[in-house]
């Protein structure tokens, strides 16, 4: 069965970086996005299992994109599993973000097997 990953970050080379990482995890299949409003069009055209967001993005930030789809009554793909991935480390940040309901908060660096762990689990893969 494959999983539908969706990765909102406005950095070619950290997407890159993500998508290399999750290649490991043979079960997904992941779309990009550049920003919030290009991940909300990504959701609008197709279903997904988990989005990773990073914070720092222009036009939408990734904590704006989470409050918006957390809060969206209507919205069918409200309870999917959200990882932020940031360099934003700080513990205020952190607590904002879980708070709009993120699921998981990463900082970066990536630490690959963190990463994936955090996959896996939020898609109950073993």
């Amino acid at each position: 069965m494959a999983y539908r990953v969706l990765i909102i970050e406005d950095s070619p080379t950290m997407r890159q970086l993500l998508v290399f990482t999750l290649k490991r995890v043979r079960e997904l299949e992941i779309e990009q996005a550049g920003d919030g409003v290009e991940g909300f069009k990504k959701l609008s055209a197709a279903k997904f299992d988990l989005i990773l967001t990073d914070i720092n993005m222009p036009v939408m930030d990734g904590l704006k994109f989470v409050g918006l789809l957390r809060n969206d009554a209507a919205n069918e793909n409200k309870g999917i599993p959200i990882i932020i991935i940031t360099t934003e480390g700080g513990e205020a940040e952190r607590d904002k973000g879980l708070a709009l309901g993120a699921n998981s908060y990463i900082t970066k660096p990536i630490n690959a097997v963190s990463l994936i762990s955090a996959v896996r689990k939020h898609l109950n893969i073993p």
